[in-house]
């Protein structure tokens, strides 16, 4: 019903009325017909995020799930950045801690190396409307698009492959790319992202969160309290924070098996010791 552009202006009107406002700061958009399926539906775009997979190596799900935060400052995002190519020097920063996370996360799972594994990164696509479709509108107005790949050559190559996957399957979402996906959720009976050997993640550092003021001051921690959406706990966050030491970063939150967590932990740690610039 409503995504994380709407809750953050529904957020800021609450702290405009609370300033003593008497009127919305925004003018709130609810044109649902904007993102509808068009009248003879065609889905003219791949959508592997809706692939409907049954994953026989699982039979329940496990149920030593830990939920842990990673922060990345600064010095941890050059490091990565390093590691790059000089043709992904454009990479955000978003798209290399993503790709970090995935193929660090996919040598802590040990998936089978010739099954396939997905990256799913939570999109706005307001912007991508000509003309945009403002952000006042707050409705749902988010899509999946998914980087995949097989976990071999994921956990195999360098950095730089996913990087390449993200960022190409961030910049395909154009117009006709959402509209292709609400004729495929009309068409297809609206299935739910597939959940097999895949990661979701939200990046939420300019959302505003932290910006909001009810009138005791502007929050000191604005983001999710865990990692997770209902059942399903691989959605990742990307939330702007501070360290012990007052440095701004990037709060990672993710939820793992234990003994993934651990060797998930190792793992990146590795990485960024071994290759740290300063």
């Amino acid at each position: 019903m409503i995504d994380g552009v709407g809750i953050v202006t529904f957020m800021y009107t609450l702290s405009a009325f609370s300033h003593g406002a008497q009127d919305p700061p925004f003018t709130p958009i609810w044109r649902r017909e904007l993102l509808t399926a068009r009248d003879t539906p065609r889905v003219t775009c791949p959508h592997p995020e809706y692939d409907q997979l049954t994953d026989l190596n699982v039979t329940t799900l496990p149920t030593d799930l830990q939920q842990h935060s990673f922060f990345f400052g600064d010095s941890e995002v050059s490091t990565l950045r390093s590691l790059l190519p000089e043709s992904l020097s454009s990479a955000t920063t978003f798209q290399i801690l993503t790709a970090f996370v995935w193929q660090c996360r996919t040598k802590a799972l040990r998936f089978n190396p010739n099954d396939y594994v997905r990256m799913m990164c939570i999109t706005d696509g307001r912007a991508k409307f000509n003309p945009p479709i403002p952000n006042s509108y707050y409705g749902n107005c988010l899509v999946l698009p998914a980087a995949v790949t097989t976990a071999g050559k994921l956990t195999e190559g360098t950095l730089g492959y996913p990087v390449g996957l993200i960022k190409e399957a961030i910049e395909k979402v154009d117009e006709e790319y959402i509209h292709s996906v609400a004729d495929f959720m009309v068409t297809n009976g609206r299935p739910l992202f597939t959940t097999v050997r895949s990661c979701v993640v939200l990046d939420t550092t300019y959302a505003g969160f932290r910006g909001v003021d009810f009138g005791w001051g502007k929050a000191l921690y604005g983001g999710l309290a865990k990692p997770g959406a209902g059942a399903f706990p691989a959605v990742n966050f990307h939330v702007p924070s501070q360290n012990e030491k007052g440095e701004e970063g990037i709060l990672v939150l993710t939820c793992l098996p234990t003994q993934a967590l651990k060797a998930f932990a190792k793992v990146m740690d590795e990485v960024l010791e071994s290759n740290q610039t300063n």
